[in-house]
């Protein structure tokens, strides 16, 4: 068995007396496609946010990332360069266009030059079809858009991981499935993707391995048809049988 690219031991993570994560172990293969699942308040973001120290994690825990120990200094700085991060409410520049937003970490972290990286923009944003509104500004976009200049902003470091942190939740209804088709693309490119979702149906359609959370712990993972279809845990079968029936 190779390295995994994501390697995280003992996790703690807490919030004054609130524990949002209770010794999670875990570890993600490159080119694997994870979806988190649970109730709201199961840590699931909190999780994702450890990888690339968005939050701080209780001593003694242990994350790495391409077998860079996570924590403060140069090294997270390495880190993130190799981990890209799409937010609920995309986190673009407003007052940048949508090709500046994507051209912008690539010269200031990668040293890009502003001509290479301009086309690595422009080939992004044609990969998730906004080609057209390279020139507008994120204010003129719908939701749905923004959220796919985030999607090209993030693939523009060309990062071994990319982290979704209910990339859709956000979004209007109608605007789901433009997302979801994106992120369905980019599972089949061999880019190591941890992705925390309640759509039950990209899940059990896009992910090689389902994870479920509850109470700041992982209750139950495995291949999305074990988890969909025989849940092990009473906690996954409540659930499943609460968000499936709904």
């Amino acid at each position: 068995m190779p390295d995994p690219v994501i390697r995280i031991r003992n996790l703690h993570k807490t919030y004054g007396t609130f524990t949002a994560l209770n010794g999670i172990d875990l570890d993600i293969a490159e080119g694997e496609v994870v979806c988190v699942i649970g109730p709201s308040g199961s840590g699931k973001s909190t999780l994702i946010r450890c990888i690339n120290l968005l939050e701080d994690f209780t001593p003694g825990s242990e994350v790495s990332v391409d077998g860079i120990p996570v924590a403060r200094g140069r090294a997270l700085d390495r880190v993130r360069a190799e981990v890209g991060m799409v937010f609920q409410s995309f986190n673009l520049f407003p007052h940048m266009t949508v090709l500046r937003n994507v051209m912008l970490a690539p010269m200031r972290v990668r040293r890009l030059s502003a001509r290479e990286a301009e086309a690595r923009a422009r080939t992004l944003l044609a990969r998730v079809g906004i080609e057209a509104q390279a020139d507008k500004y994120p204010g003129q976009l719908s939701g749905g858009q923004q959220q796919r200049v985030a999607i090209a902003r993030a693939l523009a470091m060309e990062p071994k991981v990319l982290l979704f942190d209910e990339p859709t939740s956000a979004l209007d209804p109608e605007m789901v499935g433009e997302v979801l088709d994106v992120m369905k693309a980019l599972a089949g490119t061999g880019v190591t993707m941890v992705v925390v979702t309640h759509e039950m149906g990209f899940a059990r359609q896009v992910a090689d391995r389902v994870i479920f959370m509850d109470g700041g712990q992982i209750v139950e993972t495995g291949p999305p048809d074990r988890i969909f279809d025989a849940p092990q845990e009473p906690r996954t079968r409540n659930f499943l049988g609460a968000v499936l029936n709904h």
